[in-house]
C-alpha cells in the first residue's frame, strides 16, 4: 500500500471510515453504503475477509451486532480490494478528506501512551531545557520543517498542528530551530515534546522560547532521517505497562 499512499495516510482513511460507521445512527446501513462505495459485492467482500457471503448479509439487514474488532476488519478487507485495484477509490477518498500532506514524512499512533524518556531513549536524544515535561504521549509525527514553514498558510498550519496533537512532533532538515519555535509560539495547540534531528546549531531563541513554552526540546543524534522514523515506528508495537 505504501507504494502509493502513505501509510499514515491510509490509516486516517480507515479511521474516518470506521469513525463513520460507529456514529451512524444507523450501522447496518452504513456498512452496506461503505461496501458499494468501495464497489464490492457482498461476495467479494465475503471472499477478502474470509467469512461466507450469508455474514456480511446479516451484518447489513441487522442480524449481527458488529463490534469494534469486525468493524476494523471489514474496512481493512474494503482497503485491502482497493489496493488490488490501484487504490481508486482510497484516491477519491484522499481528496474529499483532504488528507494530502506533501509535508509529513511519517505518522503514528502509539497502542498505549509512553512517558517521554522512552520517546527521548528511542532517537538517542538529548534534552536541551532545564526540565523534562513528565507526561505521556499516544503517537508522533514527523515533518520536513522546511516544507512546513516555507509552503503551509494559517488555516493549513492550523490544520497541521491539530493532527499533532498529543503526538510528539518531530522536525527534519533543521538548521537552528529558531524558525519551528516561533511558529509554534503563536499556536493556539503546542506539543510538550518536540525533536528536532540534527539541527546545525540551536538558535538561542529556540531554546528560549521553548523554555518560555514549557516545550521540551530533543534534540535526535540519529544518522539519518531513515533511522529516525524507524525508530519512531519502532514504538508503535511498544505497550506502557500500567
Amino acid at each position: 500500500m505504501e507504494n502509493v499512499y502513505d501509510k499514515f495516510v491510509i490509516d486516517m482513511v480507515g479511521k474516518r471510515i470506521a469513525g463513520d460507521i460507529v456514529w451512524s445512527s444507523d450501522v447496518y446501513n452504513s456498512l452496506r453504503k461503505w461496501r458499494e462505495t468501495f464497489r464490492l459485492s457482498q461476495q467479494e467482500l465475503a471472499k477478502e475477509l474470509g467469512v461466507k457471503q450469508t455474514v456480511i448479509a446479516d451484518y447489513e439487514r441487522g442480524r449481527r451486532q458488529p463490534g469494534s474488532s469486525f468493524i476494523k476488519r471489514y474496512v481493512s478487507a474494503l482497503i485491502r480490494s482497493d489496493a488490488k485495484n490501484g487504490f481508486k477509490v482510497i484516491g477519491e477518498l484522499v481528496k474529499m478528506f483532504n488528507l494530502n500532506f506533501p509535508y509529513i514524512m511519517d505518522m503514528g499512533d502509539f497502542i498505549s501512551p509512553l512517558p517521554a524518556h522512552e520517546i527521548i531513549r528511542a532517537v538517542d536524544g538529548v534534552v536541551l531545557n532545564s526540565f523534562i515535561n513528565q507526561v505521556t504521549v499516544y503517537g508522533y509525527m514527523v515533518t520536513n520543517s522546511i516544507k512546513t514553514i516555507s509552503t503551509l498558510s494559517g488555516t493549513d498550519f492550523y490544520q497541521f498542528l491539530s493532527l499533532s496533537l498529543n503526538r510528539v512532533l518531530v522536525f527534519t532538515k533543521v538548521a537552528g530551530g529558531r524558525s519551528p519555535m516561533i511558529a509554534l509560539k503563536v499556536a493556539p495547540v503546542k506539543p510538550k515534546i518536540v525533536v528536532l534531528h540534527r539541527p546545525v546549531r540551536i538558535d538561542p531563541l529556540a531554546l528560549y522560547l521553548s523554555e518560555q513554552e514549557g516545550i521540551n526540546i530533543v534534540i535526535s543524534t540519529k544518522k539519518t532521517e531513515e533511522e529516525l522514523i524507524n525508530s519512531m515506528r519502532s514504538l508503535l508495537s511498544s505497550r506502557q505497562e500500567p
